[in-house]
């Protein structure tokens, strides 16, 4: 009996030992792929069993196992992977695309979304990105719930109008504030959102991320609801979108390359309800047999067409012949307005055209255990899709990231951006108070002219318009706008991890926008030609607005304040601003099971805004660009 009782223990004992010899203590650290930074509070689980353990601060976990098992490793935002237990372990975690908005960036953190009490929608760059659509933030357009994008103008450098929650407020600004990589971009002259339908000169330079090129975004996070105030102030009321750009990974060498190449349809006059040349000449003839288009008011009238040009000619003797330009006889008049009638005028095909435009954009990335590298270079070129609206951009983008050591890291970003633009000459909206009309002298704009403009005029004619000759392909060749836009921008952060769980951060960033609008109205277009017109006729001169008369002398004739050539309108804007930032944060997992974040910090912010203007009347275009004088 004791024989069998020693036997038992015996084999006992070697059972016991086997089954310690077959449980290994396994460590390692989980990090991301795409910055190989740790990965705090990843799971990690042996498979088919309850046994596991989460990730510390410094991404780094101790688990005891069987020799061989399977271990489970997941992070929300990320795809899991399942691996062999074994010790010093190093898993990469790659972003997983369905479950990205899982993860919060505020601008200045990145937290999971249980831990966020606000509402929150994250859009990767690739989703947002429309091909042909140079300016991204077009593109959000449909792609978040509750935000309206309305794009109030297709002119490159126009902000679209985009509203986060509706209309926050009825005097402020309801446009969103946009921060990209943790830096409040400011813009370079403040336009409303109401102001950005004007059709001001000014809307121009109204986006704030024009400069950026779309290859180089991640993603966009939008803070919608009203937490988004306790991070930025009030001037997030109105909702924040963050823009993360590229980085480089560890591990993977690449080098891309994006081509864009995009045309555009020309309009048509079947998508609008508008009458025909035939058409419009039939309520011509009714007017003028009801004497609203008589001869002595039409002939000197401040805007005038078909019949305007037919009474001119009728009043104008050819030097040759002696005779008038056209007969004042019922045949002439009738064969006049008959070529009219069948002209048909596809103001469309005048002023569009079928441009190609291109995008290039190529970029290459890197990285390492101790540090990442990301660089870019985009060029746009578009020859406008209407005359006088071409557009160049060129961009370029680095974006480095050290471990210095196991405790210190640092980042650096550095992005800059360079536009030349041609538009239309416009002056700014006028509203009258009274009776509210909304008006705007010289409007040249090619698609609202397209629109407004009688298709029984010849395009190769000069009309009036403002008492002056008027043709609208010579005046989008005399009267145009030149915009030359610089952005330039730098930012480093430093991270310092003294004690496990506690993080501190400094930002700091400079950024720098110029902005030059040259107006240059020449000799001989229309707006320089009416501020001299009517002075050999006194019907004229007195109606004419744009003649100067002397209040202080009631018999002073108008006189022209622009007797010889034409206008240079200069307008500077300039944008340099500071931000500093400091934070501390601090994490503590709790019996493996709770997950703690402490996170306070304060930031610095200053901008210094500087507008100056300068007006050339007189300039001689056609003589080098010499100014006029009155000796």
């Amino acid at each position: 009996m004791r024989r069998r009782i020693t036997l038992f223990c015996a084999f006992l004992l070697i059972g016991i030992s086997l089954a310690i010899a077959q449980a290994v203590q396994v460590t390692g650290v989980v990090v991301s792929s795409e910055d190989d930074l740790p990965v705090v509070g990843a799971s990690i689980l042996v498979k088919g069993t309850s046994n596991g353990t989460i990730t510390d601060i410094d991404g780094k976990f101790t688990l005891k196992v069987n020799k061989g098992a399977k271990l489970v490793i997941s992070y929300i935002g990320m795809k899991s992977q399942t691996v062999t237990a074994r010790n010093n372990m190093k898993i990469a975690l790659e972003s997983d695309t369905e479950v990205l908005d899982e993860v919060v960036v505020t601008g200045m953190q990145r937290m999971d979304k249980r831990l966020f009490s606000g509402a929150a929608t994250q859009i990767s760059g690739e989703d947002v990105k429309m091909d042909g659509l140079a300016d991204i933030s077009r593109g959000l357009e449909g792609k978040a719930a509750g935000v309206s994008v309305q794009n109030v103008s297709g002119t490159f450098g126009t902000a679209p109008k985009i509203r986060v929650r509706g209309a926050t407020s009825i005097y402020g600004s309801s446009k969103p504030l946009w921060v990209v990589d943790g830096v409040i971009m400011e813009d370079a002259v403040e336009v409303s959102a109401d102001q950005l339908s004007s059709g001001d000169a000014e809307t121009l330079i109204s986006s704030a991320i024009a400069g950026l090129n779309a290859d180089d975004i991640e993603s966009f996070q939008i803070l919608k609801d009203g937490s988004a105030t306790s991070i930025y102030g009030a001037r997030a009321m109105a909702g924040v979108i963050v823009v993360t750009t590229k980085k480089g990974k560890a591990g993977s060498s690449r080098v891309n390359y994006t081509g864009e190449f995009t045309t555009r349809l020309v309009p048509s006059y079947n998508d609008f309800n508008i009458m025909n040349s035939q058409e419009q000449m039939g309520i011509y003839k009714q007017m003028e047999q009801k004497g609203w288009l008589n001869f002595s008011e039409t002939i000197r009238a401040a805007e005038s067409g078909v019949y305007g040009k037919m009474y001119q000619l009728m009043n104008t003797f050819n030097p040759s012949t002696g005779l008038p330009m056209l007969q004042n006889t019922e045949s002439a008049r009738n064969s006049y307005l008959q070529a009219a009638e069948f002209r048909n005028t596809d103001w469309f095909d005048v002023l569009f055209s079928p441009s190609l435009s291109q995008n290039h954009s190529v970029s290459i990335s890197s990285g390492t255990d101790k540090s990442s590298f990301y660089a870019s270079l985009s060029a746009m070129y578009d020859p406008g899709w209407y005359k006088r609206s071409s557009v160049e951009r060129y961009t370029a983008n680095v974006n480095t990231s050290y471990n210095i050591s196991k405790w210190l890291s640092f980042n650096m970003i550095a992005n800059a951006s360079y536009r030349n633009q041609e538009a239309p000459g416009t002056l700014g909206q006028d509203v009258d108070v009274v009776s509210g009309e909304v008006k705007r002298d010289f409007d040249i704009n090619p698609y609202s002219y397209a629109l407004n403009t009688s298709r029984t005029l010849d395009p190769n004619e000069y009309y009036t318009s403002n008492y002056a000759p008027f043709n609208i392909l010579n005046e989008l060749e005399n009267n145009y706008m030149d915009l030359n836009i610089v952005d330039v921008k730098f930012q480093g952060e430093l991270k310092w991890k003294p004690v496990a769980g506690l993080e501190f951060s400094a930002l700091g960033a400079v950024k720098y926008q110029g902005t030059s609008q040259e107006h240059k109205i020449k000799d001989d277009s229309n707006q320089a030609e009416a501020y001299r017109a009517g002075l050999d006729d006194k019907t004229i001169m007195d109606k004419n607005p744009f003649l100067y008369t002397d209040p202080d002398n009631p018999y002073a004739l108008p006189i022209s304040v622009l007797p010889e050539g034409g206008i240079y309108r200069r307008t500077d804007y300039k944008m340099l601003s500071y931000d500093f930032r400091g934070t501390v944060n601090y994490n503590k997992v709790f019996n493996e099971v709770h997950l703690t974040n402490w996170f306070g910090g304060m930031e610095v912010n200053a901008i210094d805004r500087t507008k100056s203007n300068f007006q050339g009347w007189g300039m001689q275009y056609a003589n080098g660009e010499t100014p006029y004088y009155i000796y």
